[in-house]
Parts: C-alpha cells; structure tokens; sequence
C-alpha cells in the first residue's frame, strides 16, 4: 500500500517523503512470496467488484509503465460444497457485475483442469479473468514510478511515534523530525503500533505458505491450472499454479490462527504447519502430494468483519490509516493508491470506499473524546 500510495501521490505532483522501516520488497510482513491473487468475482461482498475493475486497469497501466511484467492472468476457480460462502458469494457477485464466469461441478472442474480433484458434489465459479500480481515486482515497480515522479523513499528508517503539529504532522524516527501537511500509515502488521487508537480491531496473525513437488509440471502450468480459493470441511484454502520457483503453493486462511506480534514472529515451519497444508493437498491436488519443496511466513492483520480499513483518524484528520486488509488486500494495491492520493489532495474520491470506515466500529467510534 505504501508504495503505491507514494506513486499516485507523486504521479499528481505532491511532494512525497516515503519512510520504510526495511527494503523495498522486504519479506517481513504481507507482500512476498512471489504470487498474489487477483479475481474479480469476489466472494467477500460485490460492493469490492468495481475497485477490481479499476485495480485491474491500474496494474496494467504501471506495467507498461514500468516495462515489466506484473499481473498474469490464469482464470480463477471459487469452489466448495454447495451452499458454501466462497461459492454462492463469488456467484453472487459475478451475476451482480455482469462478470463473464462459468458455473461447474467438482467433475467440471476435474475434466477442465487435471491439476484439480474436487469432489463431484461441489460447485465453482470459473472467472476467465483472475490470476496473480508478483508483489514484490509490484512493489518495485510503484517505488521506482514514485521516485521518478520526485517522491523520495527512505528505506531501513523506523518510525518511532508521530504526533499533531501546526496544522499538520510532525514525524520522528529516532533523532530525526520531518514536517507533512500529511501522514498515510500504511503499517500493516505494525499499525497497532503506529496507531494505537486501532488496536482494539486489530489482530496480526501468523500465516504459513508451502510449495509441493508436482512430477506433472505441465498440470500445475499457469496455462492449465487456475488460481484458487477453495472451502472445504477441514478449512479455507487458496493456491497457485507453478511460478518463479518449483512446487504448487498453498495456503490456508487464518492458518493456525495464531496471533502474533510483528518483530517476534516464529518464521520456522513446523510439521503441523507442514500437515494443515497437506491434508488439502492430499484430499484435493493428490498430483501434487510430494516433497515439500519449501515454506514461508507471513502477516495477516485482520479486521472483526475482515474489511479494510481506510479513513482518517479520529481526532487526527491529518491522518489516513490505510490498513489493515485481513488478507485479501495486495490485489487492491493499485486503486487504494488512487484513492488515497484523491483523500489526500482534495479530501473525496469517486470510489465507493464507506464499507472501510471506522465507524463501523463500536470500539473506535464509541471512545471517549480527550
């Protein structure tokens, strides 16, 4: 978010100062891993559709843009039993946008894509357009736009606190005071911190990914094998075909469910991180039941209704806390990046942005006033 914040706000000519506490495209939070899905026909609620469609446009504008590849598109497959909130919500939104998709059974979806072994009781959505971002090159890519359009970027400097100051924002990291009409924090995992007034909807969560052998490359190819999110009676999965390095990747939502604390997190992979993972694999992917080839952690930072967050800060509106996305947000990068820079620089946007209020909240909208 950061990044493309700094984009979009240099690109219309505002004078940026971008502060990140490590390097651009660390692997410390919620953006690395090589592959981000991107769909349109979101479960979650149809209202997120038409900023899809943007990101969508966006994301391949900074490509041209930046000359590189970003966004591939596989077709993305929402399945589960019928009934089920991945299923009904995607078909939902696709039929209420007008999105081109298709409606097939496990066997469908089986006889489609060799990758895949539903079972024959469950529904999919089949959106033509879904896919993956590779949110490190996206990243990259927004900072590298930003600096071209004047913004400065200052890596390896953590801020330490902020507070109100004439009219605008006063900034410290550690020794050093920078002055903003202005502050976006964009923290992620750390916006407890950097904004204490959220810590009562904030929870940071430990997730794990895993990449698994496949000896049929060619089923697990992004040509054959659709992006995923996948409800099943053990959990909610998602995954990814082949990309960058071997191994089919998985992952399951809210994984452990393990709170956690940003700067003491357990990177390790532990044999039941190992078997949560498998036993989809097993079950649903059984050409891909080998080796695990490697695994990472990262941070989710999850909200009650698990909706964004993006508005000013009660008794702060010099502040926008663009966070936290409870999971699902990297695919929204490229169009919160416009909103923010519209919040910013004339204090509206065009976007539909009111389910991501704070109001929404009891905890912040109902605490007392200093």
């Amino acid at each position: 978010m950061g990044s493309a914040v700094a984009f979009h706000l240099a690109s219309r000519g505002a004078s940026v100062c971008a502060l990140e506490q490590f390097q651009i495209g660390h692997d410390r939070g919620s953006s690395h891993g090589y592959t981000r899905i991107i769909r349109l026909s979101y479960f979650e609620d149809p209202s997120y559709v038409p900023l899809l469609r943007r990101a969508f446009d966006l994301w391949r504008e900074l490509e041209e843009a930046a000359e590189r590849r970003l966004l591939h598109v596989t077709g993305a497959l929402d399945a589960g039993p019928p009934g089920s909130r991945v299923f009904e919500g995607s078909r939902r939104s696709s039929v209420e946008h007008g999105l081109r998709h298709d409606v097939l059974s496990g066997d469908g979806v089986n006889e489609r894509y060799p990758g895949y072994r539903l079972p024959p009781h469950f529904q999919a959505v089949f959106q033509p357009d879904g896919g993956f971002l590779e949110p490190e090159r996206c990243i990259e890519a927004h900072a590298a736009m930003a600096i071209r359009h004047g913004a400065e970027i200052v890596t390896g400097r953590q801020v330490q606190s902020w507070r109100i100051a004439r009219g605008g924002v006063e900034v410290h990291t550690g020794g050093d005071a920078l002055r903003a009409r202005h502050l976006v924090l964009c923290g992620g995992p750390w916006m407890p911190r950097l904004a204490p007034v959220l810590s009562p909807v904030l929870v940071p969560e430990r997730q794990v990914v895993g990449w698994f052998d496949v000896p049929d490359r060619a089923a697990f190819s992004p040509a054959r094998f659709p992006v995923f999110n996948l409800e099943t009676g053990w959990g909610h999965y998602y995954g990814f075909p082949e990309h960058a390095v071997p191994g089919f990747k998985i992952g399951r939502y809210h994984h452990r469910s393990e709170r956690a604390d940003p700067d003491a997190l357990d990177r390790a992979v532990h044999p039941p991180d190992e078997s949560i993972l498998r036993d989809c694999v097993r079950e649903m992917f059984p050409l891909a039941d080998g080796p695990l080839l490697r695994a990472g952690t990262c941070l989710f930072t999850n909200t009650p209704d698990e909706h964004f967050i993006v508005d000013r800060l009660p008794d702060a509106p010099q502040v926008l806390a663009v966070s936290a996305c409870s999971g699902h947000g990297f695919k929204f990068c490229s169009v919160l990046g416009e909103v923010v820079a519209d919040l910013v620089l004339s204090g509206r946007t065009a976007h539909d942005i009111s389910r991501f209020r704070l109001d929404r909240f009891p905890a912040i909208s109902n605490r007392p006033r200093p």
